[in-house]
């Protein structure tokens, strides 16, 4: 069945300004949604419900959204298994469409996991059992989902509903935007532009803003990961480790990078994993 988008704001778009929409797909193995001026959500219903809700953010690198391996497929499978799941078409950061390109993903991060949880009723799931996925630097938008709950991205939402995620998992995900050695250079630049402060770069490095409070997390990588290096998924879960927050960390000895849920190198399938861990 053809997947159905549907727009993520129930009313208009915050921090955006006139612009055509220009959004489109990027044909390739895989196939990207960019341009992504007005966010949208697909929401897939378990038949048998269990209450566990994933919000998934594909990855892209901040320029568009690896929608098909890394946000519906995903999201059958955890139906399969009782979960229901939400794949998010977040903003690609422009400034065209965009007041302040550098918080547009992040607003809608919070509001989809706001919106799930105001909703959970009629959704047939639990208000905590919500939880965030990213891939890649949808892995970061969900990091940042996980530790900056508590920073209002969008000013002027009164809404009180919290915004912290029961849980986060961040399968070869973007973290650090501080780390020299380590930062994926061109997400970083993708969202916060060619001109970054130190301020910047350390509240947008979730590793950093890990505390006793951040919810639980479940991590997946590569050790030859060439282009999101695997010092990204170490630094937090050490801290994480560190503020004593309950993590798990899978690393594969190979695999690359964009593997969504199917590793080639190896027989193990992380998403099974992932969901003994989070059915509970």
């Amino acid at each position: 069945a053809q997947t159905k988008w549907l727009p993520l704001y129930e009313n208009a778009v915050p921090n955006s300004k006139p612009a055509e929409n220009s959004e489109r797909k990027e044909t390739g193995n895989p196939t990207f949604t960019i341009d992504i001026s007005v966010p949208t959500m697909a929401v897939f219903e378990a038949q048998k419900p269990n209450g566990t809700a994933v919000i998934i953010f594909p990855g892209g690198g901040y320029r568009g959204t690896a929608d098909e391996h890394e946000g519906v497929a995903v999201a059958k499978k955890l139906n399969e298994n009782g979960i229901t799941a939400f794949v998010v078409r977040y903003r690609i950061p422009n400034d065209r469409y965009c007041i302040d390109k550098t918080v547009a993903p992040l607003q809608d991060a919070q509001y989809a996991v706001r919106y799930v949880r105001r909703n959970a009723e009629k959704l047939h799931v639990q208000t905590n059992k919500i939880g965030v996925m990213g891939f890649s630097a949808g892995g970061h938008l969900a990091a940042t989902a996980a530790t900056l709950y508590n920073f209002r991205a969008d000013k002027n939402d009164k809404d009180t509903t919290s915004a912290r995620p029961d849980f986060a998992a961040l399968i070869y995900p973007v973290i650090t935007f501080s780390d020299e050695n380590s930062v994926h250079a061109s997400s970083r630049e993708n969202l916060l532009g060619k001109i970054q402060t130190p301020e910047q770069k350390k509240f947008l490095s979730p590793e950093l803003q890990v505390t006793a409070q951040t919810p639980p997390a479940f991590l997946v990588h590569a050790g030859d990961d060439k282009v999101v290096k695997v010092q990204n998924s170490l630094a937090f879960y050490a801290a994480c480790h560190e503020k004593g927050v309950s993590a798990e960390l899978h690393i594969y000895p190979k695999g690359g990078h964009g593997f969504g849920m199917n590793n080639a190198t190896t027989k193990d399938k992380w998403i099974e994993s992932f969901i003994n861990w989070v059915v509970f």
